[in-house]
């Protein structure tokens, strides 16, 4: 479509914490790489639907005969920051015999007794699945900094554990896509009110939610270090700005398209005489 607005840098170097990245640096409310507004940006979300499913289809009909890709969605993000919004307005688009959704919530006493890997290694995406994390391993060394549950000499230990959990991940023919959702505290705010505001989304508001938010600077904090010590070649992390959620939909899916794209996904042909098979078929 021609009057799509598209963005003009890709998303996936742009949005990239590469090296000397700052989170404070980082503004929420920008919108990195694409020209348009809210309206454009949700027309251009519409418009790429389609490119989606095209890739999900051919991953998972690649796996029916052998392959072995699969891609992850790692998100992170405060609470209020939109990850309900990207797994409905983006992952919506797929097929969901294809995704394999978990949301991580604190861990119960006998996932307590394994190290904190233990639980994640489970859930990872089959071949030819598109696997969502909603929230992940990275909150073992996100609220474990912040609330000091994990020694530094620890924290240190689980960092280095990620990386060779998502290299091994990697290694097995997954994509790794990290994104952490930025917002402000001033957006987290609103947002909070909103919910209390309305009776539809009153049912989402958690008063654990404001006890968490006093930690604000720390999570940052926490955020940052997390970003220095995990992002790797294999499984870099990319800071999507998300006080406009419009944005930060059109940019995961941008992520995730760019992501399939250089998994050079083809159709399988199977081995079969097309002919017969078809003078079968007329004949039945």
């Amino acid at each position: 479509m021609s009057d799509v607005v598209g963005f003009t840098e890709r998303p996936s170097e742009i949005l990239r914490a590469g090296t000397g990245f700052s989170l404070k640096d980082t503004d929420p409310d920008s919108t990195p790489g694409y020209p348009g507004d809210k309206n454009d940006g949700e027309v251009l979300l519409d418009d790429l639907d389609d490119n989606l499913t095209l890739f999900q289809e051919q991953l998972f009909a690649e796996s029916r005969f052998g392959g072995t890709k699969r891609v992850l969605l790692i998100l992170q993000a405060m609470d209020t920051a939109g990850k309900g919004g990207i797994v409905t307005h983006v992952m919506g688009a797929m097929n969901p015999q294809g995704v394999q959704m978990k949301s991580f919530k604190a861990p119960t006493s006998e996932e307590k007794s394994y190290d904190f890997l233990w639980r994640i290694e489970k859930e990872v995406p089959a071949a030819g699945m598109v696997g969502v994390f909603d929230r992940s391993h990275y909150e073992d060394v996100l609220i474990h900094r912040v609330h000091r549950w994990a020694d530094p000499k620890e924290l240190e230990r689980r960092y280095s554990a990620i990386n060779e959990f998502e290299a091994r991940q990697a290694a097995a023919g997954t994509k790794i896509v990290k994104v952490m959702l930025h917002i402000s505290p001033d957006e987290q705010k609103e947002r909070l009110l909103a919910r209390l505001d309305d009776p539809a989304k009153l049912w989402k508001y958690s008063s654990n939610d404001l006890k968490e938010r006093a930690f604000w600077n720390d999570y940052m904090d926490a955020y940052q270090k997390a970003i220095e010590k995990t992002a790797t070649e294999i499984a870099p992390w990319h800071v999507v700005p998300a006080n406009k959620k419009w944005y930060a939909r059109i940019a995961v899916q941008q992520l995730l398209l760019d992501a399939m794209e250089g998994l050079k996904l083809r159709w399988p042909v199977p081995d079969l005489d097309v002919a017969l098979e078809r003078d079968l078929v007329e004949r039945s």
